[in-house]
């Protein structure tokens, strides 16, 4: 999977991007965007090749929330035996990944790289893309915010949550079933358990197809909106990536160094020295899972944490902890709202928060495992599906970051593990170690 979403096909994506935009920006110019030519190009070719793409990404996002959240629940075993090492393990995870949301999304507030768009075009964006899905969706999440949201998020009828698109619904489903399957006999539990390992393969595999089709799904879909607005959508994206990438690393720099420093007592500099290796593998694989040997290798032996603290707590946190993917998913939602004139209010955006927080829990840890989640965020709130074409294109620098800042938060929570059960401090660190990697 890894293999076939690597580097050959991101570059692909890439070229579709400018291919795509290069035509529409020409058609544009020499047309206009309400050609006849130009709208049949739209209407026969651009338009439906762009939709099989995006509804396949739709697809899979309901069975992909469901099992790769409940498969998380039920990954801990018995709640009532979890321990204190798994409470400590998922808290931190909890509490890293929701700094790293709130993080991306005060960027992304006080930057507005969606903003340098013109209100007109935005609203011609909506007249243009705003279909009976997309505006059921945001005529639904109108209604403010208040106790009802939380009453909400139990559903009457899981199945209907699914159907109706409602993320937070299936989420609740997933987790409560997860932990029911913690609480019965493991051998009734496990029927189900292998059933929803290969659920998740299967719908992994099929984001794999979906990903295969992007290169010519980015170029119809870019075409399309290019040629109706020229440069008006390419100009904010350079903002956009700068906005995710200063958002990344603010939180590896400072987030997490003040919580190595305070919580954990190691120096940033010392802690990233033993674990480089592993965060250059995350940035080149783009996958946590890929990383994972790489990891337990620089936490045991370049930090020195005991390895049953490392190799319960890296598992988890290879699935569990995405500091990276909240801020990617967290500022990408607001941009395309930004883009699109959707407006939030600030319990909406809350609940962007809380959703960029449980579905980068809930993400695969390969690379574009997170499009489908993101792809069913952006709906929650709005924006029409055709929003994703726009950052598919330059989403391969931003998933090697975001997989950088997930493996990295990975591995600075099994040092705070490690510490709080006073197992492990910085002066257990290994001497020599950054004199051999120097050597």
């Amino acid at each position: 999977m890894a293999k076939a979403l690597g580097g050959k096909l991101h570059s692909k994506i890439l070229l579709g991007l400018l291919l795509g935009a290069a035509l529409g920006i020409l058609a544009n110019t020499l047309l206009g965007g309400r050609h006849p030519l130009t709208e049949w190009v739209n209407h026969y070719v651009a338009g439906p090749l762009g939709q099989v793409f995006l509804r396949m990404l739709f697809m899979i996002v309901m069975p992909l929330v469901f099992a790769s959240i409940t498969l998380g629940v039920a990954g801990l075993g018995d709640l009532r035996r979890v321990g204190r090492i798994g409470g400590k393990a998922v808290g931190y995870f909890l509490a890293t990944t929701f700094l790293a949301a709130a993080t991306g999304l005060f960027f992304v507030g006080v930057l507005k790289p969606g903003d340098a768009i013109d209100a007109p075009v935005k609203a011609e964006l909506m007249a243009t893309y705003a279909g009976d899905a997309s505006a059921r969706l945001a005529s639904a999440s109108a209604g403010g915010f208040g106790v009802h949201t939380f009453v909400n998020i139990v559903t009457r009828n899981p199945v209907k949550s699914a159907a109706e698109g409602d993320m937070l619904g299936v989420i609740f489903f997933g987790l409560v079933f997860g932990a029911a399957l913690t609480l019965i006999p493991a051998a009734k539990a496990k029927p189900l358990l292998d059933l929803l390992e290969s659920l998740n393969e299967a719908v992994i595999a099929i984001v794999g197809m979906a990903m295969r089709l992007a290169p010519y799904g980015v170029t119809a879909l870019i075409f399309g909106v290019t040629s109706r607005f020229g440069f008006a959508l390419l100009l904010p994206l350079g903002g956009y990536m700068l906005v995710v990438l200063g958002a990344l690393l603010f939180h590896a720099l400072v987030n997490l160094s003040l919580v190595l420093r305070l919580l954990v007592g190691i120096p940033p500099a010392l802690f990233f020295s033993r674990v480089r290796s592993a965060v250059v593998t995350a940035f080149s694989t783009s996958s946590s899972s890929a990383t994972l040997p790489t990891a337990l290798e620089a936490a045991e032996q370049g930090l020195g944490v005991p390895p049953k603290i490392a190799g319960f707590v890296l598992p988890l946190g290879s699935t569990m902890c995405m500091n990276g993917t909240a801020i990617f998913e967290g500022i990408t939602a607001i941009f395309l709202c930004q883009v699109f004139g959707v407006e939030l209010s600030l319990g909406q955006m809350a609940v962007v928060v809380v959703m960029a927080v449980i579905t980068a829990v809930g993400a695969a840890g390969v690379p574009g495992g997170s499009i489908p989640l993101l792809a069913g965020i952006v709906a929650m709130v709005g924006v029409p599906g055709e929003g994703i074409a726009i950052i598919l294109g330059v989403d391969r620098l931003l998933d090697m970051s975001r997989t950088a800042v997930n493996v990295y938060g990975d591995l600075s929570a099994t040092a705070y593990v490690a510490r709080s059960e006073k197992l492990w401090d910085a002066s257990l660190v290994p001497a020599g170690t950054l004199a051999a990697e120097r050597a």
